[in-house]
């Protein structure tokens, strides 16, 4: 049951903001029955309350004809007047008080220009602005709060406001026919001077025929030039050098000696050096 009410609060938040230009936060108009009850049954916060409803933040007002309505009803109210206190003030004009009914009343106007919805219990004042376009009513039943959805001729009004912004007014129809006698206007201003422009365009064009004419020709200056590539030879850096064939066999005492094989081969070996120590032993002993 408490999923179907958000829905239908929802929606009625959705026709009001979209249709009539409501935008967060909202501004809640309260009278003194709606903050007795607040406080009588104990809802507190009421701004958190309004906001879990109307899925967004809300800041409450009331009017100095409320505050002092709910003081002359002495010590019983005394608490809601508190409470009352707290509240931001909405500009009402009056130099002597009036009723809370007549006040709201004359705060709403005839459109609801400030887009106030109103929070009250009174059923006479929530029947009668529900004949004015543009308003929502909250009431509490209890300990839980509600939001009247719109009503039969609220939602007339809203489609009979739409219907007359899809068409043109009177003064956006006078705007528009004088725009199209300019457009004609300029238009025929453009086909008188636009002759000698024809004209310069096809001298310019027997020009380009001309010259197109004679670049056609056999000139071979015209004519770009492409050089052929000639081969190179390769990279003196990329070549490997030749390796030299060895037929010397080198036979000097402690250097290599190479000799090639049969196969041709290079084979290299050293020449060991004999030592006289040998020669010197012999010596000594003679």
């Amino acid at each position: 049951m408490r999923v179907k009410k958000q829905k239908r609060h929802r929606r009625a938040v959705r026709f009001y903001t979209a249709c009539f230009g409501f935008r967060e936060p909202f501004k809640v108009l309260c009278d003194g029955t709606f903050v007795h009850h607040l406080v009588a049954n104990r809802i507190t916060p009421a701004d958190t309350a309004l906001a879990n409803i109307l899925g967004a933040t809300v800041k409450l007002f009331t009017t100095r004809c409320v505050l002092a309505e709910m003081k002359s009803l002495g010590s019983s109210y005394r608490e809601s007047l508190n409470a009352a206190n707290n509240l931001s003030m909405a500009r009402c004009d009056h130099e002597k008080r009036k009723s809370a009914v007549a006040c709201i009343t004359e705060v709403i106007g005839e459109n609801n220009s400030e887009h106030f919805f109103v929070a009250t219990q009174d059923a006479e004042l929530r029947r009668s602005l529900q004949k004015i376009p543009g308003v929502p009513v909250v009431y509490a039943l209890r300990n839980a709060l509600f939001l009247e959805q719109p009503s039969s001729y609220q939602r007339q009004f809203a489609k009979s406001a739409e219907e007359e912004r899809l068409h043109m007014t009177d003064m956006e129809y006078n705007m528009l026919r004088l725009r199209k006698k300019r457009r004609l206007s300029d238009d025929e201003q453009g086909d008188s001077s636009d002759a000698p422009e024809e004209e310069v365009d096809n001298v310019s064009q027997v020009q380009t025929i001309k010259t197109s004419i004679k670049h056609s020709g056999n000139d071979v200056k015209d004519k770009a030039r492409f050089k052929r590539k000639k081969a190179k030879g390769p990279n003196p850096l990329s070549v490997k050098k030749k390796k030299k064939s060895v037929d010397t066999n080198v036979t000097t005492s402690g250097k290599v000696q190479e000799s090639q094989n049969r196969d041709g081969t290079v084979r290299s070996r050293k020449k060991r050096k004999r030592s006289n120590k040998s020669k010197d032993a012999v010596e000594g002993n003679v």
